[in-house]
C-alpha cells in the first residue's frame, strides 16, 4: 500500500489567531515542510490563489498541493446551492488544475471555531432530521465538486455542527458516496469518540487522513462553559503524532485495514514561540512514517 505525506500551514500562521505566526512568511513554511521530509502541503491564508502563483511557489520547493480547507455554508445555503457553487468555483478551479486529492470541506454555518468569546458547550447542535436534510443538500454539493474533477473529504471539527463521533454516524448515514470522510484522529479525541471505531464503522468512506494527535490532560483540565476551540489551541491541545495522547501506530494500522491509500497530513495548530514549526514538524514526520512503514505501507515523495 501507498501513502503520501503532506503537512498543513497551520504549525507556521494560524488564520485564525493571527498573533499566532502572523508575521512568518509563506517561504518559511515550505522550505521547512519540505526539510522536514514532507512531499505535499495543503493551503492556508498565505498562499496564492491563482494557478500559475501557486504552481510556481510548490514547484519552487519541489511539493505537491494534497487539499486545504473550504469553509462551507451548505447547512444554511438556499436549496438550490447556487450562492455555495458560485463561492467554491476558484477553489475547484485551482485545485482541479494542480491535481488536490480533495477538498476539505468544513461547515462553517454558524460555527464557534473562531470566536475566542464562544464557549465550546455553545456550539450549534443538529436533530438527525436537520441532518437529514443537511445531508441530502451536502451530497448534491459533493457531486458538484467531484463533477469538477475534487472529491469533497467532510472534515468533522471542533466547534462546528458536526463535532462528535454520534454527528459523524448520522451524517455518514444521510450522505451519499460522493460525501467522503476526512477523518482527523485529534478532533474525534478532543470530541470524547473513540477513533478506532469512527475508522471501523466508516473506513469505507474515508478518503483523506489528518494525524493530528492531542494532549489528554490539556482537554481535560478546559471548562467547556467557559473556555472556546481558540482557548484550547492556546492551552496546548494540539501537537503533532508522537508527542501526544494518541496511538498513532493503532490509528493507522486499522486505517491500512479499510485499504486506504492517498495523503497522511500532519495538522496541529499550536503556539509556534512554544512549539518550533520546523521542529515539530520533523518529529510529526518521523512518528507518522514509523507508524505506516509499521502498517505495511510505502512512503512515496521522501525528501532526498
Amino acid at each position: 500500500m501507498k501513502a503520501k505525506l503532506a503537512i498543513a500551514p497551520i504549525a507556521w500562521s494560524n488564520d485564525d489567531l493571527p498573533e499566532l505566526g502572523g508575521d512568518t512568511p509563506l517561504e518559511t513554511c515550505l522550505r521547512e515542510s519540505r526539510a522536514a521530509g514532507f512531499s505535499g502541503v495543503e493551503t492556508g491564508g498565505k498562499f496564492p490563489k491563482t494557478i500559475a502563483a501557486l504552481r510556481d511557489e510548490l514547484t519552487a520547493h519541489d511539493l505537491q498541493l494534497a487539499s486545504g480547507w473550504y469553509s462551507g455554508t451548505v447547512l444554511d445555503a438556499p436549496d438550490d446551492l447556487s450562492q455555495e457553487k458560485d463561492k467554491v468555483a476558484g477553489q475547484l478551479a485551482l485545485f482541479s488544475a494542480l491535481g488536490a486529492a480533495c477538498l476539505a470541506y468544513g461547515e462553517t454555518a454558524g460555527t464557534i471555531q473562531n470566536r475566542r468569546e464562544a464557549p465550546l458547550n455553545t456550539r450549534r447542535r443538529l436533530s438527525e432530521d436537520e441532518i437529514r436534510v443537511y445531508g441530502r443538500r451536502l451530497t448534491r454539493f459533493a457531486e458538484h465538486c467531484a463533477d469538477a474533477g475534487v472529491p469533497l473529504a467532510f472534515h468533522h471539527h471542533m466547534g462546528t455542527a458536526i463535532e462528535s463521533e454520534h454527528d459523524v454516524d448520522l451524517l455518514m448515514q444521510h450522505t451519499g458516496e460522493a460525501v467522503g470522510l476526512l477523518y482527523d484522529a485529534g478532533h474525534l479525541a478532543f470530541a470524547g469518540g473513540d477513533v478506532l471505531r469512527v475508522i471501523e464503522k466508516h473506513g469505507s468512506r474515508i478518503v483523506h487522513v489528518h494525524a493530528k494527535d492531542v494532549r489528554l490532560p490539556v482537554i481535560d483540565s478546559l471548562d467547556r462553559g467557559r473556555d472556546s476551540f481558540l482557548d484550547a489551541v492556546l492551552a496546548g491541545a494540539f501537537t503533532v503524532p508522537g508527542d501526544g495522547s494518541l496511538d498513532f501506530g493503532a490509528i493507522v494500522r486499522r486505517i491500512a485495514d479499510t485499504g486506504y491509500e492517498g495523503w497522511f497530513v500532519v495538522e496541529a495548530e499550536q503556539d509556534p514561540a512554544k512549539a518550533p514549526p520546523a521542529e515539530y514538524a520533523v518529529k510529526g514526520y518521523e512518528a507518522l512514517s514509523r507508524a505506516l512503514t509499521g502498517a505495511g505501507y510505502t512512503i512515496e515523495g521522501h525528501a532526498a
